[in-house]
């Protein structure tokens, strides 16, 4: 059966709306639905892992001072809202959880991947719509073993997000509680619903792509998607079974993990980080894919380099799986062994080169239009190479045996997936929100808001560089009680007033995303002038998006260059009908 048929088939079947309300928007099997749905569940953990982090940055700046209001979790402190030492180990634990797992990685993925790859391949929906409803309906309950953690006996847990061996593993240390192993059952969950996803969006960019969708006719936001699917459908397992081995550690008595009775501490490290690097690329291919595909609008011009883009993307994911020992430099490596994973962490640095210099590629002598979404797209940029360039320090054996652990280590991973990833989604969403709810956001509440964002967001984690040179630890509950990190505590105040301003400058964010949903502007059928296939029917779209199955004759980025108003004539679409 050819693909046509297979994609008419699937559009035959997806035009019947006919359903009742809770088939057609709460148990859904409409990608585009599913995608919103991730959109709402996972800015709500955004929010919740938001506010962990300003208690983690009150202990920071103010430490034993009470809390204004008592705190997000007032049992959990001490009289007048004090955070208690055993509290703080479980925020820490808990930010990181939430954030990498409940918040970007769903944002970037579970919402983006399901909203666009059939819009912008031309297919009626995905290749297996139930499946894609569990993947998302899995989300529930793992989220919500996340949360019930913090409820009971012990707290949640309290080994960091890496859950390292043998805190993580051995039920007569402290850290290890039923919080402990509902973080472990959880994250199983989590696995499982990203396997389903993973599955769904391979199988449909394989299989329903339109004809004339050629491989090298596809939007970078599409390969970056693709190849994310694949790193995760490799990855996410390793996870999984490493967390079996440490839930029956913590439960039936197995040592795999605990050096008093034969197992290896390093063993876990081994499988987390050989999931955790793939991982870091899950989370930024797919803001690389959209800021590509808005930086080219925003700049009326075709993508620059488009074939390099792609083998770029290739080349970071295929580097993704062999430099995750440079996360191990201390653990008594063997130097040999630590130099092949300093030059292949190194290495990865061309690839990502690359993609910046592309992105000024198609900006340079652009005719750029400062939209939101533009601005929040060379945001990512700019914010990517300083997260990069801080890499580089840490690729370094030398170099990394110093700042190991300190707070330069929080700053990259901010630059780089708070910096990055997070401008990206901004931008992915001021872009395609009139395409997913037929309204416009407001571009001054939009501008604002990234104004804010963009100052508050360096003001509090710039600073975080100078703390970890100083020799400032990750991970402590009171630095005034070092001696040597107490001249840092005027930096430490700062950082954590930056950070609730941070926070505060999300507020035009959630003004103009709600009021838009209700009141904004109706969007044309076209807002942006954009080339997309998603592009070229109603926003909202209908159940099956295509009255007809498009024809693609010439890909997004095959224009002239800079983008004439011609280019966006009938005729001169990128699709037409069959």
């Amino acid at each position: 059966m050819s693909t046509a048929t297979v994609a008419a088939e699937h559009a035959a079947r997806g035009r019947h709306e006919d359903r009742p309300f809770i088939r057609k928007y709460v148990f859904s099997t409409d990608h585009k639905i599913i995608g919103i749905q991730f959109l709402f569940l996972s800015l709500l953990f955004l929010l919740a892992g938001g506010l962990l982090a300003m208690t983690i940055r009150w202990q920071l700046g103010f430490p034993g001072q009470p809390m204004p209001g008592g705190g997000v979790m007032p049992e959990t402190m001490a009289p007048g809202g004090v955070v208690l030492p055993e509290f703080y180990n479980a925020l820490v634990t808990m930010h990181g959880t939430f954030m990498v797992f409940f918040a970007i990685m769903p944002l970037l993925v579970g919402v983006f991947a399901n909203y666009l790859i059939p819009l912008k391949i031309g297919a009626p929906d995905m290749a297996f719509p139930t499946l894609n409803m569990w993947s998302f309906w899995l989300m529930i309950p793992a989220g919500t073993l996340m949360l019930a953690s913090f409820f009971v006996e012990g707290g949640a847990a309290a080994a960091g997000w890496t859950a390292y061996a043998p805190l993580s593993a051995n039920p007569e240390y402290s850290g290890v509680s039923a919080g402990q192993q509902l973080w472990c059952l959880s994250l199983i969950v989590f696995a499982l619903s990203s396997l389903l996803g993973s599955v769904n969006y391979i199988t449909t960019v394989v299989n329903l792509r339109a004809p004339g969708m050629t491989w090298f006719r596809m939007p970078l936001s599409i390969w970056a998607l693709f190849v994310t699917a694949i790193l995760a459908i490799l990855a996410v397992p390793i996870l999984a079974g490493a967390l079996i081995m440490l839930l029956f550690d913590q439960t039936l008595g197995t040592h795999f993990f605990l050096p008093a009775e034969g197992g290896q501490p390093l063993l876990w490290q081994h499988l987390f980080w050989f999931f955790g690097h793939p991982e870091v690329y899950i989370l930024i291919l797919p803001a690389m894919g959209i800021t590509s595909d808005v930086i080219s609008n925003g700049s009326r011009k075709p993508i620059f380099g488009y074939h390099s883009m792609v083998y770029a993307l290739i080349g970071i994911a295929f580097l993704g799986w062999i430099v995750w020992g440079h996360h191990m430099f201390q653990s008594g490596m063997n130097p040999t062994l630590g130099t092949t994973f300093m030059a292949s962490t190194l290495v990865i640095a061309v690839p990502s080169a690359i993609k910046v210099f592309n992105w000024l590629g198609t900006m340079w002598r652009g005719s750029i239009h400062f939209t939101t979404p533009m601005l929040n797209g060379v945001a990512f940029v700019s914010m990517f190479v300083i997260g990069g360039l801080s890499g580089m320090f840490m690729a370094a054996a030398p170099v990394d045996i110093y700042i190991h652990d300190t707070y330069f280590i929080v700053a990259h991973i901010h630059y780089v997936l708070f910096g990055g990833s997070l401008f990206a989604i901004f931008a992915g969403i001021y872009f395609w929100f009139p395409s997913m709810f037929g309204r416009m956001m407001s571009e001054r509440l939009g501008k604002i808001h990234f104004v804010l964002t963009f100052v508050t967001y360096n003001l509090t984690f710039f600073p975080m560089h100078i703390l970890g040179m100083g020799g400032h630890m990750r991970r402590i509950y009171d630095p005034s009680q070092y001696e040597f990190l107490r001249p840092l505590m005027p930096m430490n105040r700062f950082i954590t007033i930056s950070a609730f301003l941070l926070l505060a400058a999300q507020l035009p964010f959630m003004v103009n995303f709600v009021w838009s949903l209700f009141r904004g502007k109706k969007a044309e059928l076209n807002p942006w002038r954009d080339n997309g296939l998603e592009w070229t029917v109603p926003s909202p779209p209908p159940h099956g998006n295509f009255a007809e199955t498009p024809t693609v004759y010439r890909g997004p980025y095959e224009f002239s260059s800079p983008l004439a108003e011609e280019d966006f004539l009938p005729q001169n679409r990128p699709v037409a009908a069959p």
